[in-house]
């Protein structure tokens, strides 16, 4: 009954992950969901890799991927802000409409 340690232990090192995994999981972070939360669902130990991988993916798509990429966040800033005044016009209506 000989077993050798190797066999009792599984040996821990680096995961390595399917380029299929990876652009699957950049992906889900482009559709929309948190870091945090892939990260998390994918088993993997820190956001920071998703990151990574993102950066990777847009960098081998070329320059008109890396356009995309910043109007997008262009997009997203100008949404917030865009939420933020609708917020504060509707706050206003509100108190307007109590008052008279």
């Amino acid at each position: 009954m000989g077993t050798k340690k190797s066999e009792e232990l599984p040996v821990k090192g680096r995961r390595r992950f399917t380029d299929e995994f990876k652009d699957e999981a950049v992906q889900m972070l482009l559709d929309g969901h948190s870091a945090e939360s892939v990260a998390s669902r994918l088993g993997l130990s820190s956001p920071t890799l998703l990151y990574r991988w993102k950066r990777d993916r847009i960098g081998r798509a070329g320059p008109v991927a890396g356009t995309l990429e910043s109007r997008v966040r262009e997009f997203e800033q100008e949404l917030v802000r865009v939420e933020r005044e609708r917020d504060i016009l509707k706050k206003a209506l509100g108190i307007l409409s109590r008052s008279g």
